[in-house]
């Protein structure tokens, strides 16, 4: 019995009952991962993280309310849903009463109305302790009351998700709560509203294979056991030894599944964050926007002194890797920049980037092609050859700013889409295509800036845009001067020759309308020029985004189809 309820017991001499406090909660705890005793006091403080190896404790209800809610800000609602037993399975309802009992909940979940630093948003909190969190009816019918009552009150939705999976005393009817509470959610994006969930351990079986998958936001704490079949029944089912790591959030990060993994010391902090950057503009967020913008003395007198150069000094310029990066550009010209992870397919293609950040007070999706500017950090983006994954991650952040009427920003310096046996086998040229077909219709504006190599068809993959700017030393071809100098003139060597004659430069290209603007580089684009060249870009990204204030969604799509259809 829980030390926080009192007990009752039998007094042999009054012949009555005697009140009498519970037993006090031992001062100490044991780490279910590492087994060691530690001070319950020093636990608590951490967030119910072992102060020995890391590990996360699984949190109760009323203080995961108590870490990520304003206090004082929860209102339970639904309170009266509660389980009985449908297929009338023998000694069901002893079980639901004594967990009751024990636990002080009346359900797995509790759902209810609650603010994060004052942001109000529905919330729904899953608790192992109750049957292993597992959904039955009653669980499904708080998790759809609540979704429906968010989308009538346009609340956004965060739900805390831990389960084993269906309620198994309750057979079909709780198989039927993955539909229940998938077509809520549905109605509630349909709304244009934020869902968000967080996965925490574990996360399991029909739980997983529905309201815990479906968030536009995924969070997940270290460590926590995400899968849809449990590793028991894998292991007995197929027979084979699962690797260490296999379906912890890490493991799910990898392979695409999941935007982030959280620290829980982060989680209400990034929530907010969340919550922030989906609150409705209030229409005067780009009226007192800035515009001109004046590069420093340094950067006026570079640029005075560079001369033009060649269109095949232009190629080594773009391939530099004393170029700025899309991270570097990112941080310099936004603020608040999260990135999210993953394809929600396969994996996590790190040549590409992309999350939330903020213009000023507009929130915008930024994506770009990351390549690195050293030989580790190249290596480990691939040199910026964006894989299948990361299109489709690009895309899918794109679709989600279109849902949230966010505009895109894309960067892009790649030479071209990676050309490997497995990006072949995971369908490279259809996730380009996929690309260029969902792109030409997103109801939001978009802006591609080509800030260093643009590469062929995977350049284009992201540079379908409302607008498209080329840095001045950057380039732009159909494919590499190497590779146009072999195929037509069959002899490689004469790449510097055919970089003369395909059209490549930025001014060329402004020459043929294929772009707008010229970012100037005052000089080249390095250390000593990158907060002057992002200054002007962030200038003109205002005046960009202005154009497209008072055009509704089909406007800005038509507009973008308008450009393309000219060539």
């Amino acid at each position: 019995m829980s030390g926080l309820f009192r007990i009752r017991k039998y007094h042999p001499i009054k012949g009555g009952e005697e009140k009498t406090q519970a037993p006090v909660k031992p001062q100490t705890i044991v780490c279910p991962s590492c087994q060691r005793e530690l001070e319950r006091a020093q636990i608590i403080e951490n967030n119910y993280i072992c102060t020995a190896c890391g590990a996360y404790f699984r949190v109760r209800t009323k203080n995961r309310i108590r870490m990520v809610c304003d206090k004082g800000s929860f209102t339970p609602w639904f309170e009266e849903k509660q389980g009985n037993n449908p297929l009338l399975f023998p000694g069901y309802e002893e079980k639901l009463k004594d967990v009751r009992e024990k636990t002080g909940l009346t359900e797995g979940v509790t759902v209810g109305e609650a603010a994060i630093y004052g942001e109000r948003v529905c919330l729904g909190i899953c608790d192992s302790r109750f049957l292993m969190g597992s959904m039955g009816q009653a669980v499904g019918e708080r998790i759809a009351c609540s979704v429906e009552r968010a989308t009538r009150e346009k609340l956004p939705v965060v739900l805390f998700c831990c389960s084993g999976g269906a309620r198994m005393q309750e057979g079909i009817v709780s198989l039927m709560q993955m539909a229940k509470t998938s077509a809520a959610l549905k109605k509630h994006s349909d709304a244009g509203l934020l869902y968000v969930s967080v996965l925490t351990d574990p996360t399991t079986g029909g739980v997983t294979a529905s309201f815990a998958m479906l968030g536009d936001i995924i969070l997940a704490e270290p460590g926590a056991l995400i899968g849809f079949a449990g590793p028991r029944v894998i292991e007995q089912t197929i027979g084979e030894k699962l690797p260490e790591g296999f379906q912890r959030a890490e493991f799910q990060a990898e392979h695409g599944f999941v935007d982030r993994i959280v620290e829980r010391h982060e989680l209400k902090r990034t929530l907010y964050q969340i919550l922030r950057a989906h609150r409705p503009l209030d229409g005067e967020a780009m009226a007192a926007w800035s515009g001109e913008f004046i590069p420093t003395e340094i950067s006026r007198e570079r640029q005075a002194r560079a001369g033009e150069r060649t269109a095949w000094e232009k190629v080594k310029e773009a391939r530099s890797l004393q170029r700025p990066s899309t991270l570097t550009y990112i941080n310099l010209i936004f603020q608040d920049f999260m990135e999210f992870y993953g394809d929600r397919l396969c994996g996590d293609d790190r040549a590409i980037v992309g999350g939330i950040a903020w213009l000023e007070k507009v929130p915008v999706t930024v994506i770009g092609v990351q390549k690195g500017n050293d030989g580790k950090e190249c290596a480990s983006r691939n040199y910026g050859m964006p894989s299948p994954e990361g299109y489709r991650k690009a895309l899918r952040l794109m679709k989600q700013a279109e849902k949230f009427h966010r505009p895109i920003i894309c960067f892009v310096n790649t030479s071209g889409a990676y050309p490997g046996m497995e990006a072949e086998e995971r369908g490279q040229g259809e996730a380009i295509a996929r690309n260029l077909f969902e792109m030409s219709a997103i109801r939001t504006p978009i802006l591609s800036v080509i800030t260093g190599e643009g590469g062929s068809g995977g350049a284009l993959a992201l540079a379908l845009g409302n607008g498209v700017w080329m840095l001045e030393n950057a380039t732009y071809s159909v494919l590499s001067p190497e590779g146009f100098a072999s195929i037509l003139w069959k002899d490689g060597r004469r790449a510097q020759e055919a970089a003369q004659v395909m059209g490549i430069t930025a001014q060329d290209l402004k020459s043929l309308s294929v772009i707008e603007t010229i970012v100037p580089e005052y000089g080249g684009a390095d250390s000593s020029t990158v907060r002057d060249i992002a200054g002007f870009m962030r200038a003109n990204m205002k005046e960009f985004l202005r154009r497209f204030e008072k055009m509704d969604g089909e406007e800005i799509a038509r507009h973008r189809y308008e450009r393309f259809r000219k060539f």
